[in-house]
């Protein structure tokens, strides 16, 4: 027998979303949505499109770019010329203008290898790591896949509460992440917030920050974590191509922080850790300014459709700065059951919550349809 190690035995696998496929199979429902994973219902740019086309054509006999130089060249252009942020523009998106280099940016088989990677890469057994709960359950993970201990501080009113975060800090902390906006409950954290704990965390603590969700942000009071980045803070900043770009099923994801950090990151990351096709693809969507306003709209309109609908049935939620809703709810395995017979797949995030994609109108509207039928039955 295999001798595994205690701190392996403890974990447990991750669950992604149940796929479409799985629930046609399953109980032989035709034309399910899934609203579980929090992806672009429009899916990627018509550019990222063709790019992955000709990538097909060419490219899939070499080994990629193991460097991504450019990719990593377009990120650092884009993320150093764009307007200040916050504002937003009138186009919808906003960036910082910060001057980051290529060497300040670190590519990942989606932000979620980052997590590992950074876990991996600063931790030592018996360290511990702070982190929200509920959040992303793969900062726990990596943090235990790596021998340190996870220390889990709760939500403040759906949100992080970033001093009862700083008050778990301990001699043996050595990283904390943050997820804004958070993951399942949407909400964020202001400048302020963030700005007081930069200013209080001591230095050697990694702060990890999780923005998969940035480009979906409309509230100005978002926390700029790229101002401690350019004051040389140990901060790791992650963003992904698997939400607004629409590029989830290609895994392209990137880090950006101080030059040394990149560098011990990169010596535990693997060779080849992105694709090429991925590369192109993220490059071609970085350009397409038209497809993440489009992708803005659709989730704002969404956004105000469901508000509306959910508190028309007398059901509460989390006001969110994602593209998703988090809906307090008891009993939510079986709420979560009895959509799936209508053909409608959420993601349960716990005994007592569910959380729903914004997704396209027609789909917003089958889910409201299937929780009025869940509502009726109950």
């Amino acid at each position: 027998m295999i001798n595994v190690p205690e701190h392996i035995k403890a974990l447990r696998p991750y669950t992604p979303g149940k796929p479409i496929e799985e629930l046609e199979r399953e109980l032989g429902i035709k034309n399910p949505i899934k609203l579980a994973s929090n992806e672009n219902p429009i899916g990627p740019s018509p550019a990222a499109v063709r790019a992955i086309t000709a990538g097909l054509k060419k490219t899939l006999n070499r080994y990629p770019d193991g460097n991504g130089y450019y990719l990593k060249n377009a990120l650092a252009k884009k993320l150093s010329k764009n307007p200040p942020f916050p504002p937003f523009n009138k186009g919808g998106q906003r960036e910082i203008t910060y001057n980051i280099t290529p060497e300040n940016i670190i590519l990942g088989n989606g932000s979620n290898e980052l997590l590992d990677i950074a876990a991996r890469a600063f931790l030592a057994p018996g360290d511990e790591a702070i982190m929200a709960h509920p959040s992303f359950v793969v900062y726990a993970m990596a943090v235990q896949a790596a021998g340190g201990k996870a220390i889990q501080s709760p939500l403040r009113d759906y949100r992080h509460d970033l001093d009862a975060m700083l008050s778990a800090v301990t001699p043996k902390t050595k990283m904390l992440f943050i997820a804004n906006p958070n993951n399942p409950t949407g909400t964020m954290n202001t400048k302020g917030e963030f700005d007081r704990l930069m200013r209080k965390i001591r230095d050697g603590i990694l702060v990890v920050v999780d923005e998969a969700y940035y480009e979906y942000v409309n509230d100005t009071r978002y926390a700029d974590s790229f101002k401690h980045f350019r004051a040389g803070r140990d901060i790791l900043i992650l963003r992904t191509f698997s939400k607004i770009y629409g590029l989830a099923g290609l895994r392209i994801g990137y880090g950006i922080a101080r030059q040394d950090i990149i560098t011990e990151m990169n010596k535990v990351r693997a060779p080849f850790n992105t694709n090429s096709v991925a590369q192109k693809a993220a490059i071609e969507a970085l350009k397409d300014k038209g497809h993440i306003k489009k992708s803005r709209e659709i989730n704002n309109k969404g956004k105000k459709y469901l508000y509306k609908e959910l508190s028309s049935l007398g059901i509460s939620y989390a006001p969110t700065e994602a593209n998703f809703i988090y809906i307090p709810a008891a009993g939510s395995m079986d709420i979560y059951k009895k959509l799936l017979y209508d053909g409608v797949i959420v993601r349960p995030t716990g005994p007592d919550a569910i959380r729903v994609t914004i997704g396209l109108p027609e789909e917003n509207k089958k889910f409201i349809k299937a929780m009025k039928t869940v509502m009726r039955n109950q």
